[in-house]
């Protein structure tokens, strides 16, 4: 993943600002749904494939949609259904088409629920707004720079902490194992079936205080975060310290992707708008900066 394209953001912004004021008109609120999906669609295409959704007007009006259908009739995960004996893609291909797929997918879950942590968590706004101008007051142009800000990936983390796209994960064992916790091991079977439940694992008291809350700093440099990130499993496999994902396991092929990207989507936001208000998953209000 290289460089990113403002545009993209500044044309899904705007027609939500056109959308917003409408609805605002009839006194309904306003969801993001059409105009997110149009942007992953288009954004992820050309990061990972480099391909432009419009050079095929059909992709590029209803992509989303086609899209949107296909994955709601395939068996979660995703890619557990491409790896199954007789389907398999050739592995150099099998990445890219699943983490284009796969961050789609998740993207589209994700996002609307970083918008409800950014609603429930409006005393942190000015913070995040200000450690974005302070540091980065040019255009972020590419995922380097996102890298760099720390406490926009913090607050995504701990949101797909609380809340993974995909709570229930599950695979057979390839071998015989032991499986250890804090205090027991347990002895594994190959072919046993195994499903692992991401919201008790990632609120785990040992290794994150105070699991319930949402501490929107603790995957901070600050507070030795990146330690963390070993326990951070959203994507059926530790974030960081680990090969990442790979044609022979089961991680999510779009784990750096989605972060990254919801990551842009965030600190895009407060670029853009100087006051945000939030309900429910729904944008209420949105004050352009000034």
């Amino acid at each position: 993943m290289g460089t990113i394209n403002g545009n993209l953001l500044d044309t899904m912004w705007d027609s939500i600002d056109s959308q917003l004021s409408t609805h605002r008109s009839r006194r309904r609120p306003h969801r993001l749904h059409p105009p997110l999906q149009q942007f992953l669609l288009t954004f992820l295409s050309r990061t990972i494939l480099g391909a432009e959704t419009s050079a095929i007007p059909e992709i590029e009006n209803s992509g989303h949609i086609m899209l949107d259908k296909w994955l709601a009739l395939q068996p979660p995960p995703v890619h557990q259904h491409f790896t199954t004996p007789g389907r398999n893609l050739p592995p150099l291909l099998l990445l890219p088409f699943l983490a284009r797929f796969n961050a789609f997918e998740e993207g589209f879950d994700l996002f609307p629920v970083t918008l409800t942590s950014l609603g429930d968590q409006k005393s942190v706004h000015d913070e995040l707004r200000r450690k974005l101008e302070r540091n980065y007051r040019i255009k972020f142009s590419s995922f380097e720079t996102v890298k760099e800000m720390d406490l926009i990936n913090s607050f995504v983390y701990e949101t797909l902490r609380l809340n993974p796209p995909v709570p229930s994960q599950f695979g057979r064992a390839r071998r015989d194992f032991d499986l250890s916790s804090h205090n027991a091991v347990f002895e594994i079977k190959k072919g046993e079936l195994l499903c692992g439940y991401q919201p008790v694992v990632m609120r785990d008291p040992k290794i994150f205080g105070n699991p319930e809350d949402f501490v929107y700093d603790r995957f901070s440099k600050k507070k030795g975060g990146g330690e963390l990130l070993k326990y951070l499993y959203w994507s059926n496999g530790p974030q960081s310290g680990s090969q990442g994902p790979s044609a022979s396991n089961k991680q999510c092929a779009a784990r750096d992707t989605v972060p990254m990207t919801a990551a842009v989507f965030l600190a895009y936001l407060f670029q853009r708008y100087d006051n945000i208000d939030i309900s429910s998953g729904s944008i209420t209000a949105l004050q352009k900066a000034k």
